[in-house]
């Protein structure tokens, strides 16, 4: 028997709050449908294609079995497909499980059981892998929907009624499956989108962040569909190479990416604005905070503000945020519109002005719970605020320093340390691309401090002792790496995030 979602209310029957029909229906009204929605290679879909090629898509995903509450997992690349994929199983009361198409066989597994997906559409690559599931391959799919008749009227649902299943990135153990609702993507774009960066119909997108992560979710399917805008899709991960030359091929506007990848932007690259980037207007980076220095070089080869945000799965999107308005470098920006912020201690007390605390959202758009994970729910989710599991501190203008997450921080020799202060120290140095530092167990059992560092190419005679010394001279004894290990690369998920549970282990 499938595991029941959790709600936040009864769904309200005979609505018209089917985000594909809501999403449809705004095209129309607004005259979108002749504007382009979806830019891949070559190719140009419009709005009204995209809604009336989703409705076809539904019509298949009927024939194969698919009823309102079903569960249709996702395991597609960026691209037409998966949009119309999920608006096809969302018109239907379905619930859409979109997941990452590069995950290992196991952790596909994993999430097929866990939400009981009642079919699989896969991208190329995958058929054996998901040959003993109901299955359709998104090739077959595209197919049959180009023949198929329009679906009839969008399933009746409520604000509150399941939409998706997103899974959690993993950074630190299993990832969770967290559940969104018909009503989130409209907060996301009124919120975030039309309000904080003020998207209008002439916006182009490219996000470097996939549709599967919650982040490039908002970004290039939210946005553009409630926006009359368009957004650029890439099926891989764009080199910086690719990222220049789709900026200047389709003009884009609007940039959204990962610190990691920004990193990689600006690596090796002469100081100063770039041609290529000259209809970008603003860029905008989360997933994990902005090393030192880094948010001013991208600035200034992009020639654009870049807005740092704070999110997370459970709440959808963001909750704190940069804008136009309010712009303040090195920090998440305030809270977005809608959201209520608080700092407790680890006894859930509230802390004073200028102290560090952890993070707790109360705001619309959170996840009324974790799938089949009950026990988990009731400790993140208390009272309608959500436990992010963040730590900030208030500065005096009222925007939110972040200071990494309850889970990054190390114990030394008794002492808790925060390895974000020594990553952003070291990370200034001029031989430095990336650094993770990490209480590695030695072999007596006791944790000592150890910074991998992926150095530029060749590395500097010396470096790790430049290094050392530098820690010595402005942090405390405790914070001071006993060893620096270099690296090719730091482990990190699809999205971009730190895996600091395998950088604890010391190799991976």
């Amino acid at each position: 028997m499938r595991a029941p979602l959790p709600t936040l209310s009864p769904a309200e029957a005979g609505t018209s709050d089917n985000l594909a029909a809501v999403l449809a229906g705004r095209a129309e009204r607004r005259g979108w449908t002749g504007r382009p929605a979806f830019r891949q290679g070559h190719q140009v879909w419009t709005h009204g294609e995209v809604h009336d090629l989703a409705a076809r898509t539904a019509t298949v995903l009927a024939e194969h079995g698919v009823r309102p509450g079903d569960r249709v997992l996702l395991a597609l690349p960026d691209s037409l497909a998966w949009v119309t994929a999920f608006l096809a199983t969302a018109r239907l009361g379905a619930v859409a499980v979109p997941v990452n198409p590069e995950l290992t066989p196991a952790e596909h597994e994993f999430m097929a059981d866990d939400a009981e997906a009642a079919l699989c559409v896969t991208g190329p690559g995958l058929e054996r892998r998901f040959a003993h599931r109901r299955r359709l391959g998104a090739d077959q799919l595209v197919a049959l929907a180009g023949t198929a008749s329009p679906a009839a009227d969008a399933h009746p649902v409520g604000p509150r009624t399941p939409l998706y299943i997103q899974y959690t990135s993993g950074t630190t153990g299993r990832p969770k499956g967290v559940v969104h609702c018909h009503g989130d993507p409209g907060t996301y774009h009124e919120l975030i989108g039309r309000r904080l960066l003020r998207i209008t119909a002439d916006d182009v997108t490219l996000s470097v962040s996939k549709l599967f992560f919650a982040y490039g979710f908002g970004n290039a399917f939210v946005f553009p569909l409630f926006s009359g805008s368009s957004a650029v899709l890439v099926d891989g991960r764009p080199t910086p190479a690719a990222v220049d030359g789709l900026v200047a091929r389709h003009r884009v506007t609007l940039l959204y990416s990962v610190p990691s990848a920004y990193a990689a932007l600006v690596a090796d690259r002469a100081v100063g604005h770039m041609a290529c980037f000259a209809s970008v207007r603003a860029a905008v980076s989360a997933g994990e905070g902005m090393p030192a220095g880094l948010a001013e070089q991208v600035a200034e080869l992009l020639g654009a503000p870049v807005l740092e945000q704070l999110g997370s799965t459970e709440a959808g999107h963001a909750f704190c945020a940069n804008s136009f308005d309010h712009h303040h470098p090195g920090t998440v920006g305030r809270p977005v519109p809608g959201f209520e912020v608080e700092l407790r201690d680890r006894s859930g007390r509230p802390v004073g002005a200028g102290e560090e605390g952890e993070l707790w959202v109360r705001g619309p758009s959170l996840t009324p719970g974790y799938l089949n994970l009950p026990e988990e729910t009731d400790r993140t989710l208390v009272g309608g605020w959500l436990a992010t599991r963040d730590r900030a501190r208030r500065e005096p203008d009222g925007t939110y320093r972040h200071l990494g997450r309850t889970d990054d921080m190390e114990t030394v020799g008794g002492s808790t340390v925060s390895p974000l202060e020594v990553e952003a120290l070291l990370g200034t140095h001029p031989a430095v691309r990336e650094i993770a530092v990490a209480a590695v167990t030695d072999a007596r059992g006791a944790g000592r401090l150890r910074a991998f560092v992926v150095p530029v190419t060749p590395i500097p005679v010396g470096l790790e002792a430049d290094l050392v010394c530098l820690a010595r001279d402005n942090l405390a004894a405790v914070q001071v790496p006993r060893s620096v290990s270099f690296v090719p690369t730091l482990p990190r998920t699809a999205t971009g995030k730190l895996r600091r549970h395998l950088v604890r282990q010391g190799a991976w």
